[in-house]
């Protein structure tokens, strides 16, 4: 991070100086108070169960100068030698510094959103940009109007390139992520039903997506996996210009022939601007055909080769437990417990199916959150898809989750239910083998890298 002078932090939120001097610098910006020392500016945030400002003292104690508040009665008495910036909403202005600094940095900059796989194309893009320029990215999986200003102060002078998810749950709030980051490129990876009970349909979820397009600009890109009912060429027109992928003959970047090798990864052809090329790529799963393909459109757009992007592709390292292959004492463990969504859920069965193994091949699955009434209907939906598959025994986790198993009664695999993670441990050393290749997934809040835990010891 650039230092950054309180006078200027001040500017840019319409702040207060409640004390201090500003002429003073900051080195960084926190908002976890037990990491915060000497140099760095605490932004005290009220949230629904923690009040930041209840730790102010703290900070000062452990060294930090300059704290960030929209309540000035958590200041202590003795402040000498203190910046304090009181602002109406931390949260807010956090946002308004950070699109004041990235907008003081010569970057060039991609944002990504979609309901599924987002953070694996920002991970992509971020592989293919950093072939040609220094490249910043997001801190984990720091996709929110906390998490992504927090990421954008990581850059400095020396960053040429970012690349930046953003994730959402109600409308409105990808509009001021994207009016934070003011992208040159912006990337939809697809539209599913996640968050579909805050957003009431598909429908609505693809207008909350596209709020990210009234920030990209007359010269910018729209690059998007068409999908033939939301993104398509009449709904996505706008004052930009646009790359659609996909396997349809129409898109721009035009896939054929995948080839799902399991755990080994996929291959697969692609046709840009009449040429075709054959790609090897060493990450599981079919969807990451099209994945790949949105961050060599997005690479190209920057001036980065398809040779030159597929060679950043081959070193990517995705974040989190996302198909992540972990051995055990007996079986293979496929960690994909990042999250889940009916799509995410049959891509990484397909995994499974396709993985080679000399035993038996077992998905663990829980519950999907954040599907409203919608919520029965897509875990039997998973369930029929998983019963057509080629797989030995699908286990299943959580109320809602007994719905896949519905959904899977009467198909040739093994199905069982069990309502809590703690019902299913005393059973798990009797269905894992040797040999064998087990997936684990669900939603993030059912914690189900808790079993992959079990698993591989077993």
């Amino acid at each position: 991070m650039k230092k950054i002078r309180i006078g200027e932090i001040i500017k840019a939120t319409g702040g207060r100086l409640a004390a201090g001097d500003e002429n003073n610098y900051i080195k960084d910006i926190k908002q976890d108070s037990r990491i915060c020392g000497e140099g760095d500016m605490f932004v005290a945030i009220k949230g629904e169960n923690h009040d930041g400002h209840k730790y102010v003292q703290s900070v000062i104690d452990a060294g930090c100068s300059t704290v960030f508040i929209s309540d000035e009665s958590c200041l202590p008495d003795n402040i000498d030698g203190i910046n304090a910036i009181v602002v109406e909403d931390t949260v807010y202005s956090l946002g308004d510094l950070a699109a004041w600094y990235l907008d003081g940095l010569n970057v060039r900059k991609v944002a990504v959103t979609g309901s599924v796989g987002k953070t694996s194309v920002r991970d992509m893009i971020y592989y293919v940009l950093s072939e040609k320029y220094n490249a910043g990215r997001n801190l984990k999986n720091y996709n929110n109007d906390i998490g992504l200003p927090l990421s954008i102060f990581q850059f400095d002078e020396n960053t040429e390139a970012v690349v930046l998810e953003m994730g959402m749950n109600h409308f409105g709030e990808i509009d001021r992520l994207a009016s934070i980051v003011k992208p040159d490129i912006a990337v939809i990876t697809n539209i599913g039903v996640a968050h579909v009970e805050n957003l009431g349909s598909r429908e609505g979820i693809f207008k909350a997506k596209m709020e990210i397009v009234s920030h990209i600009g007359k010269d910018g890109w729209l690059v998007y996996a068409r999908d033939g009912e939301f993104l398509t060429e009449d709904k996505t027109r706008g004052d930009y210009s646009r790359i659609s992928v996909g396997t349809d003959k129409v898109c721009d970047y035009m896939i054929s022939a995948v080839d799902d090798c399991g755990l080994e990864g996929i291959q697969f052809s692609v046709v840009i601007d009449s040429k075709s090329y054959e790609i090897s790529l060493p990450v599981p799963g079919v969807h990451n055909a099209e994945n790949a393909c949105l961050a060599i459109a997005a690479g190209k757009l920057l001036g980065i080769s398809t040779e030159e992007a597929v060679a950043g592709l081959d070193k990517a390292e995705l974040t989190g437990s996302r198909l992540k292959v972990v051995q055990g004492k007996k079986a293979r463990v496929i960690d994909d417990t990042y999250n889940a969504s009916t799509d995410s859920m049959k891509s990484a069965l397909k995994v499974l199916e396709s993985s080679r193994c000399s035993g038996r091949k077992i998905a663990i699955l829980g519950d999907m959150f954040e599907l409203g009434d919608e919520s029965g209907k897509e875990h039997e939906a998973v369930g029929k898809f998983a019963g057509r598959l080629d797989i030995d025994m699908l286990i299943t986790v959580g109320n809602e989750a007994q719905h896949i198993s519905k959904g899977a009664a009467g198909s040739k695999c093994e199905v069982c239910w069990y309502e809590t993670k703690d019902e299913l441990y005393p059973h798990l050393e009797e269905y894992i083998g040797e040999g064998d290749v087990v997936l684990v997934k669900g939603s993030r809040g059912m914690k189900m890298e808790e079993i992959v835990g079990k698993a591989v010891e077993i």
